[in-house]
């Protein structure tokens, strides 16, 4: 087939030859005609907006005039290779292809060539577009993916690795891009790298998005032959080079120490709320028991007063002792889960806790609540504010005063405080008294359990507990944060 090139567009009703090239003349890619001699015979519109040329200045102009001024003599063998054997292909396949414009400028192109037959002669049909605004998104989208925290690696249905960023080079401890072309195994432990390709296979079969290796623990191989537990998530994309698998790539050895640390301290409380419970219960309960005998075996001319106050002070001991083994037990019991999440109204729930806590009639309770009804665990909840409410009348140290409890809606936290106007907590003690057995000071009352237990179910339950010394009534006043929205319980 051959037609003629018309300069401008035909007018409907010409023929055939002139039909075809108005539909290249409004084809969205720029279309270029070129002689063996490397003369411009065409060029559409899309071209010139292209280059900045009109068609005056481009046609019968060599096509090298389109090309950056270094590879313009490189490229004058381009052309005579192709015109010895002018079969359709990708121009520059492999390589980065660059054109310049009219006003000096560069620009990355892509090239299609064909060829077709015109007076006599081949000729060559150049399909060019501009993809700049590619390249921008690429180099946009490689930026991002070099700067991500993760590790990533892209690889083909062959297993190998086509892509890594400097986040995954850094975690399996290669130089940055030499992991590219190698077989995707060599991160594996050499045991199973063997089975791998059949996972690889299944994969391929029915590729989704998912994590890989649900339910089993994963362990990855860095260069110096150390292994590392991994999570994996696996992405199918469509590419130019065609399947590939996007693998997103997190070492979670940090995480999996925290978590050891975590069980095996769950286990030490475990076994101490077994001996607290069992081995220190039972020698008090015996002690009490003797202590009753020898009373009664005593006569009654034998009991002075001071005999029988140290008797009182001796049962008072053992019921002290027997709140300090309930105190540890309770603490024992609120880090665990399991309780079940319900919509809880804060300012029922405030109201039904100072219920339960009979306040004493000097003292003034201030409720200030805009708090909204949330999902959460009431019972932790409850004690907390409870625990908190307690130690404000018991530590308030003085025989009348005014307690605050406010709730009010921060972020996705509700703030819950608690404040009173009594004395307060001294200078340096903010953290020390939420540690187990500690007190304000030596004249505090109770054990140093209440806020240990106070703040442990407060963090179970993805919440924080701190004593601010901004409050507005003068005395102690602590914070709350507890979550809006329940968080997911992960399985351990």
């Amino acid at each position: 087939m051959s037609f003629k090139f018309p300069e401008r567009m035909p007018t409907a009703g010409a023929s055939d030859d002139a039909g075809l090239a108005a539909v290249v003349e409004a084809a969205p890619v720029g279309v270029l005609v070129v002689a063996a001699d490397g003369r411009m015979l065409y060029v559409n519109s899309a071209l010139e907006s292209m280059f900045g040329y009109s068609k005056a200045q481009l046609l019968g102009q060599k096509v090298e005039m389109l090309l950056p001024a270094e590879i313009r003599e490189r490229h004058l063998d381009f052309r005579q290779l192709f015109f010895a054997q002018p079969t359709p292909r990708t121009m520059g396949s492999g390589r980065e292809l660059f054109a310049q414009h009219a006003d000096g400028r560069q620009f990355p192109i892509e090239i299609g060539l064909g060829s077709m037959p015109h007076n006599n002669e081949v000729c060559a049909v150049a399909f060019v577009s501009d993809i700049t605004q590619r390249r921008r998104l690429e180099h946009r989208f490689s930026k991002m993916v070099s700067s991500l925290p993760i590790g990533l690696l892209m690889a083909g249905a062959d297993g190998k690795i086509s892509m890594t960023n400097p986040a995954l080079d850094a975690m399996f401890g290669y130089p940055q891009g030499t992991l590219a072309g190698q077989a995707v195994e060599v991160l594996l432990p050499q045991r199973i790298r063997e089975g791998h390709p059949a996972l690889r296979a299944a994969f391929a079969k029915t590729p989704e998005v998912r994590a890989m290796g649900s339910g089993r623990d994963l362990l990855a191989q860095h260069r110096d032959g150390s292994e590392f537990p991994v999570e994996v998530g696996l992405t199918p994309l469509e590419t130019e080079a065609g399947r590939q698998v996007l693998a997103a790539i997190t070492d979670i050895s940090q995480r999996k120490k925290f978590e050891e640390t975590l069980q095996q301290a769950n286990a030490q409380l475990e076994e101490f709320t077994y001996v607290a419970s069992h081995d220190l219960r039972s020698p008090l309960r015996g002690i009490a028991d003797l202590i009753s005998w020898i009373r009664e075996d005593l006569d009654a001319s034998q009991l002075s007063p001071d005999i029988e106050r140290n008797f009182v002070r001796a049962e008072e001991r053992i019921a002290r002792a027997e709140r300090m083994i309930d105190d540890l037990l309770e603490y024992a019991r609120a880090g665990r889960q399991g309780e079940r999440v319900e919509e809880v109204d804060p300012e029922q729930l405030v109201r039904e806790t100072l219920d339960l806590l009979n306040i004493p009639a000097h003292f003034r309770v201030e409720v200030e609540i805009t708090a909204r009804p949330f999902p959460a665990t009431r019972t932790p909840l409850s004690l907390a504010i409870r625990n908190l409410l307690s130690n404000a009348c018991k530590h308030h140290g003085g025989s009348k005063g005014v307690i605050r409890i406010s709730v009010e809606e921060e972020g996705r936290f509700n703030l819950f405080t608690v404040e009173d106007d009594g004395v307060g907590v001294p200078p340096g003690s903010e953290e020390r008294i939420f540690k187990l057995f500690h007190r304000a000071s030596s004249q505090a009352a109770g054990h140093g359990v209440g806020l240990a237990v106070t703040r442990r179910m407060v963090n179970s339950n993805g919440g924080t507990v701190v004593l601010d010394r901004n409050g507005s009534l003068g005395g102690a006043c602590f914070r709350i944060r507890w979550p809006r929205f329940p968080l997911k319980e992960v399985e351990s």
